[in-house]
């Protein structure tokens, strides 16, 4: 269906394998606008040829994204531009995030067309919790930057998401044991496509599996959140109380040692009567 597009930026999230997963609504946009902004030309004309259609493309990607953003936002005035990634919803490990920035910042309307997203289709394959996600993109290829960036988010209370490459899985892994212990995770590959797969196991398991190398394309690692910290102790208690009664009546003091150990606050305003008039 032919039809004009009002102008200003379209988000349109495309495919991770299985081409039929292109909503109707993100080809109407691909098939009518003025222009669509690719990663890599090659890999959209292959969606478009699916689509049995041809649509102007232009580069747009890390390596050239602040020169052609602000001709891109120019052409916004009256004109449709779509964004779309090489596979998945842009801006998600992709560039993108400026030229939505400047889009608003310009006036011109911003429209998302959702759809699929690899680190989401791997938290549904996983069997982790998901409540609460972190998603963390690619890790560092550098040994020691890799180290830092696991340990910051070594005691987020949260199911951790991660990008990575075949031939990166298996330092990866091995350095997700090292830096946040052994937790239960799964590797998902080729969403979506006819070899899909998600290996579930903990984290030294599934980094002695992949340790002779791993599978072409890219992975989502998901990890789950830290276990459960053990139940404080009398003796903690009595420490936390007898530090927090240096500053702070006793109400006040049992209240804050409850709120931070997850004990009893009643209990702890009993023993901290206790521990004054001794």
């Amino acid at each position: 269906m032919t039809f004009v597009l009002a102008p200003g930026l379209y988000i349109v999230a495309t495919p991770i394998g299985n081409l039929g997963d292109l909503s109707p609504r993100a080809a109407e946009i691909l098939l009518n606008a003025d222009v669509v902004a690719v990663e890599d030309s090659r890999v959209t004309a292959g969606l478009f040829r699916h689509l049995g259609a041809k649509r102007p493309m232009t580069p747009y990607h890390d390596h050239n994204a602040e020169a052609v953003r602000p001709g891109l936002v120019a052409r916004m005035a009256t004109q449709a531009v779509a964004l779309v990634s090489d596979a998945g919803t842009p801006l998600i490990s992709d560039p993108g995030y400026k030229l939505v920035r400047d889009a608003r910042a310009a006036g011109h309307a911003v429209t998302t067309i959702p759809g699929p997203c690899a680190g989401i289709a791997a938290l549904t394959l996983a069997g982790l919790p998901t409540d609460r996600f972190l998603f963390m993109g690619f890790l560092p290829s550098k040994q020691q930057a890799r180290g830092e960036a696991i340990a910051e988010v070594a005691g987020v209370r949260a199911t951790l998401v991660f990008y990575e490459s075949g031939p990166r899985l298996s330092a990866a892994l091995a350095a997700l044991a090292e830096g946040l212990g052994d937790r239960e995770a799964a590797v998902a590959r080729e969403i979506t496509k006819k070899f899909e797969e998600c290996v579930t196991g903990s984290l030294s398991e599934l980094s002695a599996r992949y340790a002779e190398g791993g599978p072409k394309g890219e992975i989502v690692i998901v990890v789950a959140p830290p276990g459960e910290a053990p139940p404080a102790s009398a003796e903690d208690a009595d420490a936390a109380l007898a530090e927090a009664l240096t500053r702070l009546p006793a109400s006040k003091a049992a209240g804050e040692v409850a709120k931070r150990l997850g004990l009893d606050r009643k209990a702890l305003y009993a023993r901290a009567m206790e521990m004054k008039g001794g």
